[in-house]
This record gives C-alpha cells, sequence and structure tokens, in this order.
C-alpha cells in the first residue's frame, strides 16, 4: 500500500486518491469522505486544510499511522469509530461504540421539525422529546437552530446517554437538554411535548444476513434490533405518543 512511491512523494493528493480508490474496491461507504476523515485525523486538522495544502509531503510517522487505520477501515472497521468522530448536520459529533453512527437521512428529521417550529405560530420555543437519543445527533441538532426550544432527551443505555452529554457540552446547548435514562417514553412521565421525535431501533433480526460487517459487527445491536419484524419500537412509539404530546 502506501510504502513508497516511485517516482514521487506520498502528498495529501496523492494519498486520497490512492485511498478512495481502494475504499471504493472494497465497498466502503462514501470511500472518499472516509479517506478525508482518516487522514485529517492522523495529521491532525480539519478536511478543508487537505484541500488548502494538497501538496503537503506525509512523514514516514503519518504514513505508517495512516495506513494502520486505512487497513482497518478496509477491513470494515467503521471510519467513524476510528477517528471517534461522526460528521452530522454541519457539526461533529463523538461517537463510539456505545452509539450508532448517525445517518445523514436523519437529518430530514431535523429539517422538518426546524422548518415547521419557524413557521407555524405556537411552536417557536417548543417542548421536545428525542426518545433513543443515542449520540444525541437529533437532540443537539435541534438545539443548536431553535434556540428556545427545550429537550428531553431518553436512552436505554447510560454510556449511550454519557456520548450524548458530551457532545451537548460541546456544542454548548446541555442547559437546555435533560438527559433522562429509560426505555423510550417511560423516563417522559407525565410531561407533554410539541414535538416528540425518534430515529428507533427498526431492523428485523431475519435481515441480519443482509447487513454490511461494518454494521453487524461493531454497531450496538440494542439500538439496531427490533422485535416483530422489526416494528415493535415504532408500533409502541406511534401508539402511545398522544399521551405525550400537546
Amino acid at each position: 500500500m502506501i510504502h513508497a512511491m516511485a517516482l514521487g512523494t506520498w502528498t495529501s493528493r496523492a494519498l486520497l486518491q490512492w485511498t478512495s480508490r481502494h475504499f471504493e474496491r472494497q465497498g466502503i461507504d462514501r470511500p472518499r469522505l472516509a479517506a478525508e476523515m482518516l487522514l485529517a485525523h492522523v495529521l491532525g486538522v480539519d478536511r478543508l486544510r487537505l484541500y488548502m495544502e494538497p501538496d503537503r509531503p506525509a512523514s514516514e510517522l503519518e504514513r505508517s499511522a495512516y495506513r494502520n487505520l486505512v487497513e482497518r477501515a478496509a477491513a470494515h472497521e467503521p471510519v467513524d469509530y476510528l477517528v471517534g468522530q461522526s460528521p452530522f448536520f454541519s457539526m461533529m459529533l463523538s461517537v463510539g461504540p456505545a452509539v450508532l453512527i448517525p445517518r445523514p437521512s436523519t437529518e430530514t428529521v431535523l429539517e422538518h421539525v426546524i422548518h415547521h417550529a419557524r413557521h407555524v405560530l405556537g411552536f417557536h420555543a417548543p417542548l421536545i422529546a428525542d426518545i433513543g437519543t443515542g449520540s444525541g445527533a437529533i437532540a443537539i441538532g435541534l438545539a443548536r437552530h431553535l434556540d428556545q426550544a427545550k429537550i428531553v432527551a431518553t436512552d436505554i443505555s447510560p454510556d449511550a446517554l454519557k456520548v450524548a452529554r458530551d457532545n451537548a457540552v460541546s456544542y454548548g446547548v446541555d442547559s437546555r437538554i435533560e438527559f433522562c435514562l429509560g426505555d423510550l417514553l417511560e423516563p417522559l412521565g407525565s410531561r407533554q411535548f410539541h414535538y416528540l421525535v425518534s430515529n428507533p431501533p427498526y431492523i428485523s433480526r431475519h435481515d441480519i444476513p443482509l447487513l454490511s460487517a461494518d454494521v453487524i459487527d461493531w454497531e450496538p445491536h440494542d439500538a439496531l434490533f427490533s422485535e416483530n419484524n422489526g416494528m415493535q419500537h415504532i408500533e409502541n412509539l406511534i401508539e402511545n405518543s398522544s399521551t405525550y404530546l400537546v
């Protein structure tokens, strides 16, 4: 791999090009982004710096560290876990094996709530419940874009709540998010909310053979799988949510 270059030097540009092609051949999701995240992590810079200094040569020590991470990523260890961060809704959230890696598709939840709260009377200072908060991605994103919102974020995992709380502190919104340990709606008590949002477990265990290695081997199963063909958590939320809505 990145041991030597016949007629030149391994620059940031060359490393990204080689790694992107390698990841694409290995079936790694978003291969260019994965390469950028790993190289930026090794060099201790943000991803933009890679393009501001594309001809920066990598030292042997940097190449060695990068090589190790590339090999692990090519073996389907999640890149986000390798660097300890995941991009989501213009944020970089800390992540680890205790929480799911936030997916871009989840951003539509935030977009819908933010648009509704800004354009419908009576929702400018909403109370929001985020059920199964994980890394805190939804709760923190909403708190950052709705500056009068107050949010209760629940999760069944104490380790996940610690990750979420730390992320909230890093973005300065922890004073408006209450983190509660418990299963689904149970921690909400008798409180009522303007919005109830969630990205709950929704995968059937029958679909395990369809999942990629980076998901099934690394991400927390309690946050992935739901009984009743993947519908148990969703049905619970739908059937009981009216009790908690204003």
